[in-house]
C-alpha cells in the first residue's frame, strides 16, 4: 500500500505502482482533486479537512462538509481524516458515508511513536486554540502549534518577505528539531485541531481499544433511541 497526495495528478506514478500489484490510496483536500485521483487510478481516496494538521490545502473545507461530498462524487472508497481522534469521530465519519479514517494527531501521543518526550507533552498541554494556519501567502497552509517559529512565519507573511527566508524557519531539517530533539521553537510543530481531544499518552492498542468502545457505546445508544436497530 502506497499513499500519493499533492496537487498534480498522481497518474505516472500510480500506473507504475499498479504493475507491481500495489494498492494506492491518494489524499485529497477537495473534491475536484478526490475525482482527479480516483481518474488516475488510486484504489482509495482518503479527504482530509480543514482541521486536520500539517499541508492542509488551500479550500478550508471541513470534515463534515468534504467527506460526503467526496463520497457522492467518487465510485471508489474513501476515508475521512480531519479532527478525528477518538470513537465519536470515528463513528461520526461512517456516518458521513466514509469507509475507514485516516488519524495522524492522536498517534503522536502513543508510546510507541517515536517523536521526543517533550512534544508529546507540549500536546497533552494544548488545546484546539492552540494552533494556527500559516504558510497562506507562499500557497502552502499548514496548521501547526503556536510557537516562536510560527509566530516568525506570520511576521515574514505580514511583510512580504521571499520565499528564501520562509525557507529558514519551514524546512524540514527544522521541524525535525521539534519533533525529534524536543526543540520546541526551532520550526513547525504539525498538529490538528484535534489535539484539545487529547488528555494522556497511551499504547496504540489502548489507543484502538478505546475506538472499539467507544463505537458500542454509541451504538448503544442510538439503539435505545430507536435511531439504530443493529441487523442480525
Amino acid at each position: 500500500m502506497v499513499s500519493t497526495s499533492g496537487v498534480r495528478s498522481p497518474e505516472p506514478y500510480i500506473e507504475q505502482l499498479k504493475k507491481g500489484n500495489v494498492k494506492v490510496i491518494h489524499k485529497a483536500t477537495t473534491v475536484r482533486h478526490a475525482i482527479d485521483g480516483e481518474q488516475a487510478g488510486a484504489d482509495i481516496i482518503a479527504v482530509t479537512g480543514f482541521e486536520q494538521g500539517g499541508n492542509m490545502g488551500m479550500d478550508d473545507i471541513t470534515t463534515f462538509v468534504l467527506v460526503p461530498r467526496a463520497v457522492d462524487s467518487v465510485k471508489v472508497p474513501v476515508l475521512a481524516g480531519g479532527g478525528i481522534a477518538d470513537g465519536r469521530g470515528f463513528v461520526a465519519a461512517l456516518a458521513l458515508g466514509a469507509e475507514g479514517v485516516v488519524i495522524g494527531t492522536r498517534f503522536l501521543t502513543t508510546h510507541e511513536c517515536n517523536v521526543h518526550p517533550k512534544y508529546k507533552e507540549w500536546l497533552l498541554r494544548s488545546t484546539e486554540g492552540d494552533t494556527v494556519v500559516v504558510q497562506r501567502s507562499i500557497q502552502n497552509t499548514h496548521r501547526v502549534l503556536k510557537n516562536e517559529a510560527s509566530r516568525n512565519v506570520q511576521e515574514m507573511e505580514a511583510r512580504g518577505a521571499p520565499l528564501e527566508e520562509f525557507f529558514t524557519v519551514i524546512k524540514g531539517e527544522m521541524g525535525r528539531k521539534v519533533m525529534e530533539e524536543g526543540e520546541l521553537d526551532a520550526g513547525m510543530a504539525l498538529c490538528g485541531l484535534n489535539v484539545g481531544l487529547i488528555h494522556e499518552v497511551v499504547s496504540v492498542k489502548e489507543f484502538i481499544d478505546s475506538i472499539v468502545n467507544q463505537t458500542q457505546d454509541i451504538g448503544e445508544r442510538l439503539q435505545s433511541w430507536g435511531v439504530f436497530t443493529p441487523s442480525h
